[in-house]
């Protein structure tokens, strides 16, 4: 199982409670389908933002207009809309998130590298912490506490995707590490183009890993503090990620050739870390 970046949707997951299982499809839906946009098919860039305009068209409707349905003419559309705009009227969930989502795609389609950490963990807080603070929305529990851990944990899973795929994201122009830490550690865009196992390379990585850790750490007492099947669902995902580094790091931070996906040991080892 890799910690892909909309597979963390815990999508009609068992561990969910029934009742939440329609509306956690209905958001996962939506951000599929923009994130394929951005990322996906034979598009050009301004098509792809076009399609992306035309979410965003459909998100103020549905803010603007409670149970509004998507204009005539994109029946397209309606798949995600018509059931989305129930979701969030049923649950009372901000529109905001939302909007965040929209927006950190249409940079995927722009923006190919980051200067710094900052600008990396400004992406985050748009691409991935928006899914965590619908989930709490969705629990009732997004108090302030809950929201700071919530985000800790989302942008701590958006990076561990980042480490496990840089040689799939280099294939497709993209450079996920800050080019601060490149500089600073000593590597270059041409080792990734050749995959240069360097130690360089490997300080670099360890420590991308122990800043990713430690956000997965900071959170991680989040999934202790909701009940039942959902704080176990969360537990699953934090030592998901936390096993994904520790994947990295036992093959010797060669993601070129090694990357990291979860099999049955695992799974075994995360459910008993989980419940312990």
């Amino acid at each position: 199982m890799p910690i892909d970046h909309y597979e963390n949707f815990p999508v009609a997951s068992l561990l969910l409670p029934r009742k939440l299982r329609g509306a956690v499809t209905d958001l996962y839906r939506f951000a599929r389908a923009a994130d394929d946009i951005a990322d996906e098919g034979s598009a050009s860039d301004d098509e792809r933002l076009a399609q992306l305009s035309a979410f965003r068209a459909e998100l103020h409707r549905i803010g603007a207009e409670p149970g509004a349905t998507p204009a005539p003419g994109a029946p397209a559309l309606a798949g995600i809309f018509v059931p989305l705009a129930a979701t969030i009227a049923r649950h009372q969930l901000p529109i905001t998130p939302f909007y965040d989502l929209l927006s950190a795609f249409e940079q995927d389609i722009s923006v190919k590298r980051y200067d710094d950490y900052a600008t990396l963990a400004d992406y985050c807080t748009r691409s991935a912490n928006p899914v965590g603070r619908l989930m709490l929305h969705l629990f009732e529990a997004a108090d302030p506490g809950n929201v700071e851990q919530s985000d800790a944990i989302c942008t701590g899973l958006q990076l561990v995707n980042f480490w496990q795929d840089v040689r799939v994201d280099w294939h497709k122009h993209r450079v996920y590490l800050p080019q601060e830490d490149l500089r600073r550690f000593g590597v270059s865009e041409e080792d990734l183009a050749a995959a240069r196992l360097t130690p360089a390379w490997r300080a670099l990585m360890a420590f991308q890993v122990e800043r990713t850790r430690a956000l997965l750490h900071f959170g991680a007492p989040l999934a202790r503090r909701l009940p039942g099947r959902i704080g176990l669902e969360l537990r699953l995902v934090v030592q998901g990620g936390l096993r994904v580094l520790e994947r990295i790091e036992a093959c010797g931070y060669d993601v070129f050739m090694n990357r990291p996906e979860l099999g049955a040991k695992d799974w075994a080892i995360m459910l008993w870390r989980s419940i312990k």
